[in-house]
């Protein structure tokens, strides 16, 4: 599975922007395609996942209600959309593939092998 991550940039608070990542290769019904971010200094955490074929999706606590995660099987390609930006999202967003996932387990980034190069996002006060 291969994953490019684009459309981040630099934003102020309040802001919306939409991410997107493009996955070529092979998935399956219970694919996980997962969003990270990393912030400079920090541990790379988890944002939001959804199965690629169930359209199951999780969020975390940070980003609920602000973010949603969609994906357009059609082209092969899961969104990310960020509404009431803050600066404290800035961060590099990744996305990356577990296509066997253990579904209790989505918000692990070890559960993903594979990865995109990630995207740069910055929130300006």
């Amino acid at each position: 599975v291969q994953l490019q991550a684009s459309g981040g940039g630099l934003v102020q608070a309040g802001d919306s922007l939409t991410l997107s990542c493009a996955v070529s290769g092979r998935t399956f019904r219970n694919t996980a395609i997962g969003w990270f971010r990393q912030a400079p200094g920090k541990e790379r955490e988890f944002v939001s996942v959804i199965t690629w074929g169930t359209g199951r999706t999780y969020y975390a606590d940070s980003v609920k209600g602000r973010f949603t995660v969609a994906r357009d099987n059609a082209k092969n390609t899961m969104y990310l959309q960020m509404n009431s930006l803050k600066p404290e999202d800035t961060a590099v967003y990744y996305c990356a593939a577990s296509p066997h996932p253990i579904l209790s387990s989505l918000r692990l980034r070890e559960q993903y092998p594979y990865w995109g190069q990630g995207t740069l996002v910055t929130v300006s006060s």
